[in-house]
């Protein structure tokens, strides 16, 4: 079965770094196009990244330009989010999913599959 299994979450302070991955099983990952989406408490699912199937393009919100990365490894079916320079308002849960569309969509509904999430908490 598809599964998505996002790690690499945890306790930060401020300015500080992470790296999440998602590890993907059940589906041809190399054919499917993955983003990065987080939810804070009482906040609406809000895109971060999304990378093209091939890695060849990517899509970062405004809200982390210049300080996440996202990136794929199509050999070990991985998609990864390098956050660095990270805020307070960076806290949420952090949901990896694929998509099986042409195109890079930022609108989580476009999505077909979902991890379960990570907490990333950074702290003042």
């Amino acid at each position: 079965q598809v599964q998505l299994v996002e790690s690499g979450g945890g306790l930060v302070q401020a300015g500080g770094s992470l790296r999440l991955s998602c590890a993907a099983s059940g589906f041809t990952f190399s054919t499917y196009n993955m983003g990065w989406f987080r939810q804070a408490p009482g906040k609406e699912r809000e895109f971060v990244a999304a990378i093209m199937k091939s890695g060849g393009s990517t899509r970062h919100a405004d809200s982390v330009k210049g300080r996440f990365t996202i990136s794929r490894d199509n050999a070990k079916n991985t998609v990864y989010l390098q956050m660095n320079s990270l805020k307070p308002e960076d806290t949420a849960v952090y949901y990896c999913a694929a998509d099986r569309n042409a195109l890079i969509a930022t609108n989580f509904r476009s999505y077909d599959y979902w991890g379960q999430g990570t907490q990333v908490t950074v702290s003042s």
